[in-house]
C-alpha cells in the first residue's frame, strides 16, 4: 500500500472514530500521531504547524518555508504563514474551513504538542470542550496492522543478530561503551539506526536505566544488554542476559530461571480482553512468590510503535482492556545492588489466540 493510500485509509478509519466519540475536531502537532496519520513528520521548531481533521475537512497550518518539502508527502491542503506575518490569518481561513467556528466544539488536543500551539489553537475557538487522543488516534494507534507487524518483525530480527554478535565478542578487559559500538555498528551496516543501547557489566545491571561507560569485563560476572534499532521507521526492543565466565553465581542462575518463569506467566495471561493489570499480575506474583518482590522495580511492559514507549502500558494499575494488534513488552526483572540485575524481555504482538513473540532469539 503506498503512502497515500494508507494515509486515505488511516483518515477514514479516525473520521469512524470521530463520529463514534462525538469528536467535532482532532488537531495534531509535529508528532508521531501526525507521522501515523498522515506519512507526514515535519521539521518541529516554534514555527506553529498543526493538522487539524474535522468529518468534512482535513488540512495543514504549514511555515511556507516547509511547504515545498511536506507537498511531495501529502496531498492534503496546506493553509501556509510567513514569518513577517505570522500564523493567525492561516489558522483562521483553516479553521473556517474546517467548520471549527461552533461553540462548544469537541476538539482533541494531540498531548504531544508544544503548549503554545494548544493555547494559540484552543484562544482561537469558542468555548471547546478538550481532551487528549486516548479514544481516537492513540486508540488507533494501539491496534497494528501487518504491515506495521511485518516492520517491527524485520527490526527484530536485526536487532537478533546484533545482540548475538555482541554476546559473541566478549573478551576480558571490554568495556561497555566498547559492546555499544559493536551494537550500534551492526545497525548501520544493516541500514539502521540505534534507537538506544545499555549494557551493563555485573553491579551495574542493577541500575535498570544505566548509562554503559567504562566498566570492564571480567571473569565470572553478569552481562545484561538492553538495546533496540529503528529499521523503516519503527524500532526494537529486547533485553537479555549471560553470565561471562565458567562459574556462574548460583544465585543468577536461581533468578534467571525466576524471572523466565515470570515471563512465561506474563505470555499466558495475555489475551484479548484481559485488562493490562492481569499480565503485570502474572508477573509480579511469580516474583513475589520467588521472595524477589521488592527487588522487581518497575512494570512489566509498554506499548510499542513508532514510539518506543506508547500505550498500552502494562502495569499493575492499568484497567486497558490488551485488544488484537496491540504490541507491547513483557519484561520482568530482578535487582540486586552490588551483585547485578537481570531483565528478560520480548516484544510480542496481541492475536486473537494469544501473543506472538517477535525476536526470535532464545532467552535463557
Amino acid at each position: 500500500m503506498s503512502y497515500l493510500m494508507q494515509a486515505e485509509e488511516r483518515l477514514s478509519r479516525l473520521r469512524a472514530r470521530m463520529a463514534e466519540t462525538e469528536t467535532d475536531l482532532v488537531v495534531l502537532g509535529p508528532s508521531s500521531h501526525m507521522a501515523w496519520l498522515t506519512g507526514l513528520n515535519p521539521h518541529g521548531d516554534e514555527r506553529p504547524v498543526m493538522l487539524l481533521v474535522s468529518a468534512d475537512h482535513a488540512g495543514f497550518l504549514m511555515p511556507s518555508l516547509n511547504a515545498a518539502m511536506a507537498k511531495e508527502v501529502t496531498s492534503l491542503p496546506l493553509f501556509t504563514w510567513v514569518d513577517d506575518t505570522g500564523p493567525r490569518a492561516a489558522l483562521d481561513a483553516l479553521l473556517d474551513a474546517s467548520n471549527a467556528r461552533r461553540p462548544g466544539l469537541s476538539v482533541v488536543i494531540d498531548e504531544t504538542m508544544r503548549a503554545d500551539f494548544a493555547l494559540l489553537l484552543l484562544d482561537s475557538l469558542d468555548s471547546p470542550r478538550r481532551r487528549f487522543t486516548d479514544d481516537t488516534v492513540g486508540l488507533l494507534r494501539t491496534m497494528k496492522d501487518e504491515g506495521e507487524a511485518a516492520r517491527i518483525k524485520a527490526a527484530h530480527l536485526l536487532n537478533d543478530a546484533a545482540v548475538e554478535a555482541a554476546f559473541a565478542a566478549l573478551k576480558p578487559g571490554m568495556t561497555e561503551a566498547q559492546v555499544v559500538e559493536l551494537i550500534e555498528a551492526h545497525y548501520k551496516a544493516n541500514g539502521a539506526t540505534a534507537a538506544f543501547c545499555s549494557v551493563c557489566f555485573g553491579a551495574n545491571g542493577a541500575f535498570p536505566h544505566h548509562h554503559p561507560g567504562i566498566t570492564a569485563l571480567g571473569d565470572n560476572m553478569a552481562v545484561l544488554i538492553d538495546t533496540g534499532c529503528v529499521l523503516d521507521g519503527y524500532p526494537s526492543d529486547m533485553t537479555r542476559c549471560r553470565w561471562f565466565g565458567p562459574d556462574p553465581d548460583p544465585e543468577f542462575l536461581k533468578v534467571r530461571d525466576l524471572v523466565e518463569a515470570a515471563v512465561q506467566a506474563a505470555l499466558a495471561a495475555a489475551k484479548p480482553g484481559a485488562p493490562a493489570s492481569a499480565v503485570d499480575a502474572a508477573a509480579r506474583d511469580v516474583i513475589t512468590e520467588g521472595g524477589y518482590g521488592d527487588r522487581f522495580l518497575h512494570r512489566t511492559g509498554h506499548g510499542l510503535g513508532i514510539d518506543i514507549h506508547e500505550p498500552p502500558y502494562i502495569t499493575g494499575t492499568s484497567e486497558t482492556p490488551l485488544a488484537k494488534g496491540n504490541v507491547f513488552s513483557i519484561e520482568p526483572g530482578i535487582y540486586l545492588e552490588g551483585k547485578f540485575g537481570l531483565r528478560l524481555e520480548e516484544i510480542v504482538i496481541l492475536r486473537e489466540d494469544g501473543p506472538e513473540i517477535f525476536s526470535e532469539m532464545p532467552r535463557v
